[in-house]
């Protein structure tokens, strides 16, 4: 992290900065200005980090033009020599309680609920970690979900040696089953990627979302995301449904989407993802 470029950049001297723990992908910073301003700084020096921040920082606009969940606030997307940095406002946080969990569950529904786009996807491809991801809009969900989520993903894999082109399922038995499954859904604001590290509780209460992978798709996809790892609460799924009430095939549903993020990590950190994914294709698809 070059501090110099940061102060030229930030139009301040830098009083100190700590290294923040939690991300896979690009090495954080708390960074604290003499003004007591305090930035949360992702740097990362692979080829496409510049277009993967800017693709986060895009998404993060997004959700909170939605003005229903509170978002860090974006200052700059910037490279420096072969760095890539990401400057946000640094959210002051503590362990979640039971009253924290039911507010985020409200808010997540209700930014589900806001008015949202005619079609599945989104203008811009972003990615899902660090794999691009397909936004190609589409006016059903069944082709969107398919198209752009499953089968990229699968070919990757395929492509990887991660999964055998014999146990690639047949395009036309996952449309019928995912179509009679699905019903008719309308789009919603995703963040794309809710697992329990993406989202914060502020000292105050407040809840926030991070590391966006957004898209406009069906609300039970970001529900399928809480449930694969936990970190989600009783109470967060009750205040959730408060507003927006369980798909009738909710259980079959978060199968199916947590396929997606299966696959992800398959092609992301390899073969003991690959019996979650096969479980779920014989389970639907054989």
């Amino acid at each position: 992290m070059n501090l110099t470029f940061l102060e030229e950049l930030l139009g301040s001297p830098i009083h100190s900065h700590t290294p923040v723990y939690g991300g896979d992908i690009a090495t954080s910073f708390k960074v604290v200005t003499p003004s007591n301003n305090n930035y949360f700084i992702k740097t990362a020096a692979f080829s496409n980090a510049l277009k993967m921040f800017e693709a986060e920082a895009a998404g993060l606009e997004l959700l909170a033009a939605s003005k229903q969940i509170n978002i860090p606030e974006v200052f700059h997307v910037h490279q420096y020599d072969s760095t890539a940095y990401l400057i946000l406002e640094f959210v002051e946080t503590k362990t979640p309680g039971e009253n924290d969990m039911e507010c985020l569950g409200h808010a997540l529904a209700r930014l589900h609920a806001s008015k949202s786009a005619m079609a599945f996807g989104w203008a811009s491809d972003n990615f899902i970690g660090r794999l691009a991801q397909s936004n190609k809009e589409h006016s059903n969900w069944t082709d969107f979900y398919i198209q752009e989520r499953i089968l990229p993903q699968i070919q990757s894999a395929v492509d990887s040696h991660l999964f055998p082109v014999t146990a690639v399922p047949a395009s036309s038995k996952m449309e019928k089953v995912c179509t009679a499954l699905f019903g008719e859904i309308h789009p919603s604001l995703l963040h794309g990627d809710l697992w329990g590290g993406n989202y914060l509780i502020s000292t105050d209460g407040v809840p926030y979302l991070i590391d966006p992978a957004v898209y406009y798709g069906h609300n039970e996809m970001d529900l399928a995301m809480t449930k694969l790892f936990g970190g989600f609460s009783a109470r967060f799924y009750a205040a959730y449904h408060e507003i927006i009430a369980a798909h009738a095939n909710q259980k079959a549903l978060t199968d199916l989407y947590q396929l997606y993020y299966l696959l992800v990590h398959l092609n992301l950190f390899g073969t003991s993802y690959w019996q979650p994914v096969k479980r779920i294709l014989t389970t639907y698809f054989v």
